[in-house]
This record gives structure tokens, C-alpha cells and sequence, in this order.
């Protein structure tokens, strides 16, 4: 089985910065894409970057530049550069693998992390 293992969430103040990770914990071939998603309280989770295994990088929501995802595929890993932080993005975060190809050939699909809390303070 794969897992997903989010870490460098926390407490931060407005206006400074994080960065998550997420290292898959398998014997892994490849992962195709990759993302982050986040869901604040009372709200739905929502996408907030993807990023291809050939390092193409979408980003879902509004932040003006201030978040960039990439990831070492040597690693298995994915990381999210969080600057300028504001209240509002105060949520878990997640971590995603859309499809995974384990050895064996076996391939998992839609695999989630346990998310990772970032809390920024005004």
C-alpha cells in the first residue's frame, strides 16, 4: 500500500511563510500527478496547485503568485512554497496522488494524505 505523509504545517504570523511536504512511503515506479488541496473550516476542500510528473504546474485559486508547488521525483515527493501568508488561508491541507504505479505494476488510484494544519494569526 501507499501512503502519502504531509509535514511543515503550523502556526505562522500574516505575512510570513511555510513550506509542506509530502513523500509518498512505497517502493514507487512513478506518480503521475500531484497536488495540494485545502478545506478551511465550514468550507468545502478546495484545489490549490497540480503538478504533472514532468513538472507542468496548475494552480486552482487566486493566490497572485504567492504559492508554488514542485517536486522531486527522485524523492516521490511533492512541496508547497507558501509566502506573504494571509488569515485566510488558514485550513488543512492535503496532499494528493492521482495515480500511483506501485512495483508489480499495480497501480492506486486517488490517494489522499492525512492533511497537514496551517493556522496564520493576524
Amino acid at each position: 500500500q501507499v501512503q502519502l505523509v504531509e509535514s511543515g504545517g503550523g502556526l505562522v504570523q500574516a505575512g510570513g511563510s511555510l513550506r509542506l511536504s509530502c513523500a509518498a512511503s512505497a517502493i514507487i515506479r512513478s506518480i503521475d500527478r500531484m497536488g495540494w488541496y485545502r478545506q478551511a473550516p465550514g468550507k468545502e476542500r478546495e484545489l490549490v496547485a497540480t503538478i504533472s510528473s514532468g513538472g507542468s504546474a496548475n494552480y486552482a485559486i487566486s493566490e497572485n503568485g504567492r504559492f508554488t508547488i514542485s517536486r522531486d521525483n527522485a524523492k516521490n515527493t511533492v512541496y508547497l512554497q507558501m509566502n506573504s501568508l494571509k488569515p485566510e488561508d488558514t485550513a488543512v491541507y492535503y496532499c494528493n496522488a492521482n495515480r500511483v504505479l506501485l512495483l508489480g505494476s499495480l497501480w492506486k488510484y486517488d490517494v489522499w494524505g492525512q492533511g497537514t494544519q496551517v493556522t496564520v494569526s493576524s
